[in-house]
């Protein structure tokens, strides 16, 4: 019998990736998401999407998320759901309610159930600040309110720990690029590179230098997260391949050399959300291989192709 797993968020871009590695694990996917099945279910698991399962619960309502967790005996969870960093700026009262209050049921819903062994959850680098050096133990501070509630989830789930033995991963990406990557600022190295893919040209609206995590590799660490998860709430960063707004550019180009003067940038610098003491996720799997930014550049043209 296949194991079960609720995943929360998984009609968004990094949940297609999740559903499609439990897939092929030979894993039972049930999915809570206010989004009906989108297009890319069908581009990313063709067929497989028919294996699907959604329940029919809220983030908001514990007792609707505990009647799922029992109806389809779920063993483990994976919590990707939440607004991201624009939503909740510009709603934070909302932002609070899905990103907080939507991860407190969550974990609630997991321990009142007794059958729940694990949550994998999305926390971020968005929980740092830009401060690095001396004082950054104590400047190190989340420079938005979605990098805030994030920091307020990951405290959450050490209390969980502490007093109801409730085992967690957090898992930190810091920008998550790849295939069907289409939503938010940081969405444009990734649509840049499905622009050069289609002999199309397109400016990454950002600067700055950031660490870059190929979506595959994403996904991977979720399902090993919530597979694989130690005693404790463990917090781990993935190691996001660092390179400029430019950087990204040169790599398309190197993929696709007819692009090149095609892809431009163009924009504002993200801040870097440096992590004064980092936990990579080596730490964790020791076996751990990111891919590199060439290799995952490459790849998300591939598709588009």
């Amino acid at each position: 019998m296949s194991t079960n797993v609720l995943v929360t968020g998984g009609s968004g871009f990094i949940g297609t990736w999740v559903l499609r590695e439990l897939l092929q694990r030979g894993a039972q996917p049930v999915v809570v998401d206010t989004q009906p099945p989108p297009p890319r279910w069908g581009r990313i698991l063709g067929r497989d999407s028919e294996r699907i399962v959604r329940a029919d619960a809220s983030l908001l309502d514990r007792q609707s998320l505990l009647a799922a967790i029992e109806q389809y005996h779920i063993r483990h969870l994976i919590h990707l759901a939440a607004l991201l960093t624009p939503a909740c700026q510009d709603d934070p009262w909302l932002g609070c309610q899905v990103n907080v209050l939507g991860s407190a049921t969550v974990f609630d819903a997991a321990r009142l159930s007794g059958q729940v062994r694990s949550v994998a959850y999305a926390s971020s680098y968005a929980v740092y600040g830009p401060e690095v050096g001396d004082l950054a133990a104590e400047e190190n501070r989340p420079p938005s309110f979605y990098g805030a509630y994030k920091q307020a989830v990951d405290q959450m789930a050490e209390q969980y720990w502490r007093h109801f033995q409730m085992a967690s991963v957090a898992v930190r990406p810091h920008v998550v690029y790849g295939p069907e990557r289409d939503q938010g600022l940081t969405a444009g190295p990734s649509l840049a590179a499905r622009a050069a893919a289609l002999g199309q040209s397109y400016t990454i609206a950002y600067t700055g230098r950031v660490g870059y995590d190929y979506v595959e590799d994403v996904a991977l660490a979720f399902v090993r997260a919530a597979f694989e998860c130690p005693s404790g709430a463990t917090v781990v960063d993935l190691p996001g391949e660092l390179a400029t707004s430019e950087e990204f550019a040169r790599a398309i180009e190197a993929a696709v050399p007819a692009a090149r003067g095609t892809i431009h940038v163009d924009g504002p610098a993200i801040p870097a959300n440096i992590p004064p003491r980092p936990r990579f996720i080596r730490e964790l799997f020791p076996d751990w291989q990111a891919m590199s930014l060439r290799d995952g550049v490459r790849k998300t043209i591939e598709f588009y192709r």
